[in-house]
């Protein structure tokens, strides 16, 4: 993520999941049995060419990522990098990091 976003800083967020900020919270990512979850707070609002990803929220969506190949998709590096530049958007309530 550092290097995707440099100047990315991991915190946790109001429920202690793991959140990546660079100006504000942009994403985060939970771990399951079989898969890491990386979640987009404004995933709505993400172009997404490749349909990576996930979700009917108002405003998160994720993608899974169920092995290390999987970092490497199309198009993942670069929704990580339109989420960091978002502006405009206060994070939502609780996922702020601390």
């Amino acid at each position: 993520m550092k290097k995707t976003v440099p100047g990315t800083k991991e915190t946790k967020n109001s429920w202690g999941i793991p959140t990546f900020e660079a100006s504000a919270s942009f994403c985060l990512y939970m771990v399951a049995k079989n898969h890491v979850t990386l979640g987009f707070h404004h995933g709505t609002s993400l172009k997404d060419p490749e349909s990576l990803l996930e979700g009917t929220g108002k405003n998160i969506r994720h993608v899974k990522l169920n092995t290390v190949k999987d970092l490497e998709q199309k198009g993942l590096k670069n929704l990580v990098q339109a989420a960091a530049r978002l502006k405009g958007k206060p994070p939502m309530r609780g996922m702020g990091g601390k």
